[in-house]
């Protein structure tokens, strides 16, 4: 497989994000590049290789492109007009760092069901009135094993 068309992928699937706030369909990775659904699938297989991407096998689908979520989730990120779902409390911050943009963060407390609500300007995140309290981000397993289970992590 051609490396440098993996890469160029890659960078496809953030545009394409960063555009339509949902990752690309493997048949319209394969329509950008003028290669056939397999091509683009076996493209897909060799980024999720890399860890840069996770799909979910079964549908072909990218699941995520971190910090981007391909499902909706409870993180979500408003930035430049849009709503963009990240996988999780430390990515819901990646968003407004990859986009290069100020962003509103809704997002739920997995332990408590607290609405929190965060405010990205000029990279600093601020409380707004509906989040009063001290917040943490709390990783259930270290890193060595995210990928054990990614989807949990």
């Amino acid at each position: 497989m051609d490396d440098n068309l993996v890469w160029q992928a890659r960078h496809f699937v953030y545009s394409h994000i960063a555009e339509t706030t949902r990752p690309p369909r493997v048949n319209e990775t394969a329509a950008h590049f003028g290669i056939s659904i397999e091509e683009a699938t076996e493209l897909y297989k060799e980024l999720h290789n890399h860890h840069a991407l996770f799909l979910d096998t079964d549908e072909m689908a990218i699941r995520m492109a971190n910090p981007f979520s391909g499902i909706p989730t409870d993180f979500k990120v408003h930035a430049n007009g849009k709503t963009y779902f990240a996988n999780c409390a430390w990515d819901m911050l990646g968003i407004p760092a990859a986009l290069h943009c100020d962003a509103v963060i809704d997002a739920v407390c997995t332990e408590s069901n607290d609405k929190i609500q965060l405010e990205i300007k000029n990279g600093e995140i601020n409380h707004s009135p509906v989040t009063n309290h001290q917040l943490l981000i709390h990783f259930p397993l270290p890193f060595a094993q995210w990928y054990d289970d990614l989807v949990f992590t």
